[in-house]
């Protein structure tokens, strides 16, 4: 049996442990509510770049400090910035919690935002966005984010522009720490061979002196659906197509998990079979969904022939089309089957519990278990899915072309067909 805790610190910081029985690790780190959507436009990128420096130099160690004590001990650091959330980790043997919770504390608590190190870390992070600008399959989903949520916090690059990259100094760094790095917006969440009790009373030590304070709220995401294309002479066009989906708090939220994997979750999804495997117009086709608490991204992306990308765009809205009526129970199943083996098998190591707890607790202000997880996916009928499919494609998508893609069908063109 795993075992779930929770404490919360009067200024409002948040503990959440689960112990795992047999394990002799642990994955323990900091979940802040702060990310690309908590950006103003000026601030575009700089949720990411905290998130390096934070492993640049503290008041007590060095860059190579940090990493050092860590790995000294056969530990692993590593952290990311999400639209929702930034993170900090480590994953650490059982003697050696105590040690990564100060580690992790410090570098968030305590960044020496050294000015050499801001301009070496620019440099990196300057690296980063070139080599995104170099890959199509990658840099496709920030356009296209952009064209769902234009002129909005939601709808901007994760690693920002350049020319704000290249501004960004020490005291725009500690003026997101001091306007989103409040107790309140963090968890600390820990998985593993972990002792609540004990990183509770460790976790009174480091951040119980701090002052409570509250966030600036963010913005409602407001759905508008546009297209942008980006002609290119690249060997392959690329093609993606979103529709707003739920966000986490939607009683849709399991129907929209199963539905998506139907269309585009693996080998046997509808997409794969249709357009790969009979008609052979492409290598890579899926269907994706992400969540956030106020909306949702239901996409699609395919990278095909140039000549190709009419037929795989109006066979692939055909297909949508078909899932209002036609999904059968036997695929319904096998989506369901494949999210509840998937969280099953997440949750064996100690790094998939910390995450699921940590953003659980986040989202819905407890950590459900896997049975009600399960419970919650059983519960949706073929019924739930046509609703749901026939709802999805009633809205405007957005759409992203990237490549070869001047002569590809427009987005209206697609949105009459849907309506056919």
């Amino acid at each position: 049996m795993t075992d779930t805790n929770i404490t919360t610190l009067p200024n409002g910081l948040r503990i959440v442990t689960r112990n795992m029985p047999g394990l002799h690790s642990a994955t323990l780190g900091l979940w802040v509510a702060a990310g690309g959507r908590d950006e103003r436009a000026e601030q575009n990128g700089i949720a990411h770049f905290l998130e390096h420096m934070a492993f640049k130099g503290t008041a007590k160690r060095s860059a190579l400090q940090i990493a050092e004590e860590i790995e000294d001990v056969g530990g692993y650091i590593n952290a990311y910035t999400s639209r929702d959330t930034t993170a900090y980790y480590a994953r650490v043997l059982e003697a050696d919690i105590g040690l990564a919770l100060d580690v992790i504390s410090d570098i968030v608590l305590n960044p020496a935002f050294d000015q050499r190190e801001i301009e070496i870390e620019r440099g990196v992070i300057l690296q980063e966005i070139g080599q995104s600008l170099d890959t199509p399959d990658d840099i496709i989903f920030d356009w296209l984010q952009e064209a769902a949520y234009p002129d909005q916090a939601i709808g901007r690059t994760i690693l920002g522009p350049a020319e704000r990259v290249s501004n960004f100094g020490r005291t725009d760094l500690a003026g997101f720490v001091t306007e989103h790095y409040g107790p309140g917006q963090i968890i600390l969440a820990a998985a593993g061979a972990v002792d609540h009790d004990a990183i509770v009373r460790q976790a009174e030590a480091i951040f119980g002196h701090l002052a409570a304070r509250s966030s600036p709220a963010r913005d409602i995401a407001r759905w508008q659906g546009a297209e942008t294309r980006r002609v290119k002479d690249l060997e392959q066009a690329h093609f993606t197509l979103a529709f707003e989906g739920p966000g986490y708090l939607s009683p849709d939220y399991h129907a929209a998990q199963i539905w998506t994997v139907a269309m585009g979750g693996g080998m046997s999804s509808r997409l794969f079979q249709k357009i790969r495997e009979e008609r052979g117009l492409c290598y890579t086709i899926f269907a994706q969904s992400g969540f956030h608490d106020d909306t949702g991204m239901m996409t699609i992306y395919a990278g095909t022939a140039a000549a190709d990308l009419a037929e795989l765009t109006q066979l692939t809205v055909d297909e949508l089309k078909r899932s209002v009526d036609e999904m059968s129970d036997a695929e319904i199943a096998r989506a369901r089957a494949q999210l509840k083996a998937g969280t099953l098998m997440g949750l064996e190591s100690s790094s998939g519990q910390a995450e699921r707890i940590a953003r659980s607790l986040a989202i819905w202000g407890r950590v459900p278990e896997p049975a009600e997880t399960a419970e919650r996916l059983d519960a949706v009928t073929r019924a739930d899915i046509a609703r749901y499919a026939e709802s999805l494609i009633a809205r405007r998508p957005a759409m992203a072309l990237y490549g070869p893609v001047d002569r590809a069908p427009a987005l209206d063109t697609l949105i009459e067909r849907l309506a056919a």
